[in-house]
């Protein structure tokens, strides 16, 4: 750490470059008086770094906390520190263009206030979204209705919006609460962002469906007379994502390809794992592409990179970074290694350790490297030992009572914290604690050893799982303060995914006698499905051809998604149908509700 260049302040500068506004207070609400997002609440950060952070991650977060309006280049603006994201906005012949509608509609009404504050009432006549992440859609009704409009987004944007959000999205929202650090005090002690911007709003998610896919690199339109050449990156940051260029403007949009940061190659949070080797090369099709046509690179989180020069160098490290990551762990589990061996022995080259952007204040190293590994080789890493061990608690109890009880393990683990050796002290205690989850002197002492490694974490997101894990020791799981099931989340399911969505909902072993098959005729679209109850699976046919249904249905669209949404009123009443109607409340028994709550730090 002493080695870095912290008397390097270009990225000061460039975060402060075009400054126009600030939004003051930086509170938004919602109707109803709650705080969705508090920009104030970093105020702290203006004052020097003090022991309970990594000094590098105290820049970032200074960086990352300046807020307010900001012009990019001529005729394009960027509102920043109004929520985890960057909304940009594009002005046109008629309107403006805003690219990536922050998380939450108020803080987006908040954004398209402020800027329209300084620079005119101007009416929204596009909406772009660069890629499939909540964050660059959920604000979009709080600045247009759609209405008239051409909404832009990469080609399966809806696709893996719905499939990551939905179906594994009470999961992702429970372990986003510790990535993100939603339920930290914003204080030198606790949450200070997470590398990627200081945290999310916790507003009304909404979701306005495409208009225009984009479907290939190249492809060229002209929106309120701007040009846009667009350029596809699936497999990369996000399933569906797209870089593009303003021509006229000579200005690059990277979206979330090319980042002050090295971004997750598989989130904390839970998501697929992404594709480090195609990220690469995209980011250097982009240099190819698009490097001699701009002036200003800018992105969907943080701040911009002006001149060609530092454009390139800034693209070219960033690629270097994620090939690198790649081609070293590749090589070295072809050697044996397995992926946590791999992290422990990767180091980025000098030039790339000493450019900040590539510093793990939101992926790190350590898991991108073992997330490369479960690429290739999944979760088993080839010793038989490992193959088929205790599930944590049974081994908890195994490996405490091997040493000679709760009291000895607690010892042992202060003799480790007195040696400086943290890891292995968590290691020790998350063991009694799950051994015996009342255990208050291995609870205390586990939530001591997470806040100090909190505390001396680069990464933003490790301190806030490190902190959260702390917090909840000390208390029961907390809910979290955004779902991205939202209305228009639902409203976006196709048939399939709904009936995708419910097998994914049958406890298994309820229904492993149950034998019945429904037809279900959703009427608006003229479409026939089937789901058949099979061995505990819920199994899905469209167009299913002949008899054999125990019960037919005959309903909308939306009285399919009211009917397991919880707003079906009284069931299956009024619902036009043949056959045994019994047959539905024989699903409906099998069918759990997700746990939004679920322990993660406890048995």
């Amino acid at each position: 750490m002493a080695d870095l260049p912290f008397q390097d302040r270009a990225d000061f500068d460039r975060a402060e470059r075009g400054f126009v506004a600030a939004l003051t207070p930086a509170i938004v609400e919602a109707a109803d008086g709650t705080v969705v997002w508090d920009g104030d609440a970093y105020d702290f950060l203006n004052g020097d770094c003090p022991p309970s952070a990594h000094p590098s991650l105290w820049r970032q977060a200074q960086l990352c906390a300046k807020q307010g309006l900001y012009e990019v280049t001529e005729g394009i603006y960027q509102v920043r520190g109004l929520d985890l994201s960057n909304m940009t906005l594009v002005e046109g012949e008629r309107g403006v263009i805003v690219i990536d509608p922050l998380i939450s509609t108020e803080c987006a009404a908040a954004a398209l206030r402020l800027y329209r504050d300084h620079r005119g009432d101007r009416p929204v006549t596009g909406l772009i979204y660069t890629h499939s992440h909540v964050d660059h859609f959920g604000g979009a009704r709080g600045v247009t209705d759609g209405a008239g409009i051409p909404v832009m987004a990469p080609a399966h944007f809806m696709e893996h919006t719905v499939s990551e959000n939905v179906h594994a999205g009470t999961a992702m929202n429970r372990r986003a609460l510790y990535m993100y650090g939603q339920l930290l005090p914003r204080s030198p002690e606790g949450q200070l962002g997470c590398g990627l911007g200081m945290g999310t709003s916790s507003g009304t998610v909404s979701l306005i469906p495409p208009t225009l896919d984009i479907t290939r690199t190249g492809q060229e339109e002209t929106v309120d007379g701007v040009r846009i050449v667009f350029q596809l990156t699936p497999g990369t940051e996000a399933p569906a994502e797209m870089n593009f260029l303003f021509p006229d403007r000579r200005a690059l949009c990277m979206a979330e390809n090319a980042t002050h940061n090295l971004h997750n190659v598989l989130t904390l949070r839970g998501a697929l794992v992404r594709d480090t080797r195609v990220w690469a090369r995209y980011l250097d099709e982009a240099i190819t592409l698009f490097a001699d046509q701009a002036d200003v690179a800018f992105a969907s989180h943080h701040w911009p990179t002006w001149g060609r020069n530092d454009i390139v160098t800034f693209l070219s490290q960033q690629r270097d970074l994620y090939a690198y990551l790649h081609d070293q762990t590749v090589r070295l589990l072809n050697r044996g290694l397995t992926g946590a061996e791999i992290a422990e022995t990767m180091q980025l080259p000098p030039a790339l350790e000493q450019a900040w952007h590539t510093h793990g204040y939101y992926g790190s190293v350590s898991h991108n490297v073992k997330a490369i590994y479960q690429r290739y080789l999944g979760w088993f890493d080839g010793n038989p030992a490992h193959l088929w061990e205790h599930p944590p608690v049974e081994q908890a109890r195994r490996y405490v009572e091997c040493l000679g009880g709760t009291s000895s393990v607690v010892a042992l683990a202060e003799r480790y914290v007195r040696e400086g050796d943290l890891r292995f002290a968590a290691t020790l205690l998350n063991h009694a604690v799950f051994a015996d989850e009342k255990d208050s002197a291995a609870r205390r002492l586990l939530a001591q050893v997470y806040t100090r490694m909190g505390h001396g974490a680069e990464n933003a997101t490790w301190r806030n799982f490190y902190l959260t894990g702390a917090a909840e020791l000390a208390g029961p799981p907390s809910a979290g303060t955004t779902t991205t099931t939202s209305p228009d989340m639902l409203q976006a399911l196709t048939v399939e995914q709904v009936f995708g969505s419910l097998a994914i909902r049958v406890s298994g072993p309820e229904a492993w006698n149950e034998r019945f098959a429904i037809d279900w005729h959703i009427t608006d679209l003229d479409e026939r499905h089937r789901t058949t109850m099979s061995n505990g699976a819920l199994i899905h046919q469209r167009t299913p051809s002949g008899d054999g249904a125990d019960l037919t249905l005959r309903l909308s669209r939306q009285r399919l998604l009211d009917l397991f949404s919880g707003d079906g009123g009284d069931g299956a009443d009024g619902i036009d149908h043949d056959g045994d109607l019994t047959v539905l409340r024989r699903l409906t028994a099998v069918l759990e509700k997700p746990e939004p709550d679920f322990a993660i730090v406890t048995p």
